[in-house]
């Protein structure tokens, strides 16, 4: 894998600077669940417990706030649902990653492409992050934009970035994972979980963006 010292990007920046360039409603709470302590999985289903997942909106984001795993070095995922019941719609994704160790000595900044963790026609879950640390003040932060998941026409796109404490090398890892879903059903549920054991703390909330 390939290393860095520094690394510079530059991306266009759009402001927005009165309630009138916002719009209103623009961003919208649809779902706030909190974890209860014990949650194998949380789920947003379209229709269920006041949950909005269909042509409403173009776009849908999920939140994730200081989400926590039960056990040491585990990855969070997610699944999207095509209109059955099961949470396993066909995705293709490209994963990459960054992270920063707190101590000294060996690699200490790195960014590579993650060949193992992303997808090609699979149906299984995809890693939002990698080896999440379960320490007492460790969790998961970040967020995940589906792109127009109404749509019968074309392929539902997906974008998360997430950060947490990575439990080998005790560091701050960014994890970036983009892809799409090739289905042209609508995706009208979304799952996400730990790799193992519960969710145990944190916030996912989604929004409507008009």
């Amino acid at each position: 894998m390939a290393t860095y010292s520094s690394i510079r990007y530059n991306f266009p920046v759009a402001t927005a600077t009165t309630s009138a360039q916002v719009g209103a409603g623009a961003m919208t709470l649809i779902k706030s669940i909190d974890s209860d302590g014990s949650d194998a999985t949380i789920s947003f289903v379209d229709g269920a417990s006041s949950v909005v997942l269909d042509n409403t909106y173009k776009n849908y984001l999920f939140k994730f706030i200081s989400v926590h795993s039960e056990e040491d070095d585990r990855n969070f995922q997610f699944n999207g649902r095509d209109g059955g019941s099961d949470y396993d719609a066909t995705k293709t994704t490209t994963v990459f990653s960054c992270f920063h160790k707190e101590g000294a000595g060996g690699t200490t900044e790195e960014l590579a492409y993650q060949s193992g963790q992303d997808s090609a026609q699979q149906t299984g879950f995809q890693n939002l992050n990698f080896r999440s640390s379960n320490d007492n003040d460790a969790g998961i932060s970040g967020w995940l934009w589906l792109s127009n998941p109404s749509s019968t026409t074309y392929t539902t796109h997906f974008m998360a970035i997430q950060n947490n404490h990575e439990t080998t090398d005790v560091a701050s890892m960014v994890f970036y994972t983009a892809g799409y879903f090739n289905v042209t059903a609508a995706i009208d549920a979304m799952q996400f979980k730990f790799s193992s054991g519960e969710i145990q703390g944190g916030t996912i909330n989604l929004y409507g963006i008009k």
